[in-house]
């Protein structure tokens, strides 16, 4: 509200004990003023139960016209029905939640400095670089740069972008789904060695290599399927000691030994992404 009185923009807000309701109040309100919903039960359900169901969260039209087959068009009228019944109506989860929101209860957490939605690192060459080994190096100390960040933020990537832009400023992007969201480096470097497979290149001249984690969460979230094969155990539990020597030492003291077979590439130039890069062309150089 003060950056909109700097800068003499007129626009609305809303204030309430929870996200939901500030929203609400907000959709509510002109521009130029402001609608204040104080936290107590009385004026929550003064101004919460005469709205139209529709404008709840969640509720869409179909659920909305069921609803109003059974009589119900208001929040009020939803906040009178019994969970069970809303769950029989409409469902388990979506009972539940509406049944919630009726009541003017919302647990969406505020944060006031969210994560980003992506983490990228790119790789430019010292000169266009035909070599796949050294394409192969590149995206290796990208990997690691990326599962680093990612162990710091305590985040986990559900998806991996690789894109390779090459002497003729055309590029090429290719996504890929993790078979599980990972942020150990071993797991993402695989992924961008299949990523980087798929585009079967021959011979070009690339002039960068950039990777990105995309659908990232908290990392209390992860899940990893239980194998026999404890091939990965290893080095997930170096990664572990690599992480504590870094954050002591600097990122330089420790990395993937194939990265020393000769100079390891400069560090990775990073830029954490809100929104989406603009669209490749897709073509491939040859």
């Amino acid at each position: 509200m003060r950056t909109l009185a700097h800068f003499g923009l007129r626009s609305s807000a809303g204030c309430a004990p929870n996200r939901m309701l500030a929203a609400m109040a907000c959709a509510l309100t002109p521009p130029g003023q402001r609608t204040v919903i104080d936290d107590s039960p009385e004026a929550i359900a003064a101004f919460l139960r005469p709205r139209p169901v529709r404008e709840l969260p969640g509720v869409g039209a179909k659920i909305a016209a069921t609803l109003g087959e059974y009589g119900l068009h208001t929040v009020g009228d939803a906040a009178d029905v019994p969970q069970l019944t809303l769950q029989r109506l409409l469902g388990a989860r979506a009972g539940r939640a509406l049944h919630e929101h009726a009541q003017g209860r919302d647990t969406t957490i505020v944060d006031p400095a969210p994560a980003p939605k992506t983490i990228s690192t790119e790789h430019r060459f010292a000169r266009d670089e035909l070599d796949p080994a050294q394409h192969r190096r590149a995206l290796l100390a990208l990997a690691d740069d990326l599962g680093a960040r990612l162990r710091h933020s305590g985040q986990i990537a559900s998806a991996l972008t690789c894109t390779i832009r090459y002497a003729d400023q055309s590029s090429t992007r290719r996504s890929r789904a993790l078979p599980e969201a990972t942020q150990h480096t071993v797991l993402l470097a695989r992924a961008a060695y299949a990523v980087y497979e798929s585009l079967g290149l021959q011979r070009a001249r690339v002039r960068s290599i950039a990777l990105r984690a995309d659908a990232l969460r908290p990392d209390d979230r992860a899940t990893r399927q239980l194998t026999l094969d404890g091939g990965d155990d290893k080095p997930l539990a170096i990664e572990a000691v690599a992480d504590r020597a870094r954050a002591r030492y600097g990122h330089q003291v420790l990395y993937p030994a194939a990265l020393a077979i000769s100079s390891r590439p400069p560090p990775a130039r990073q830029r954490n992404q809100e929104s989406q890069p603009e669209d490749a062309r897709g073509r491939r150089a040859t």
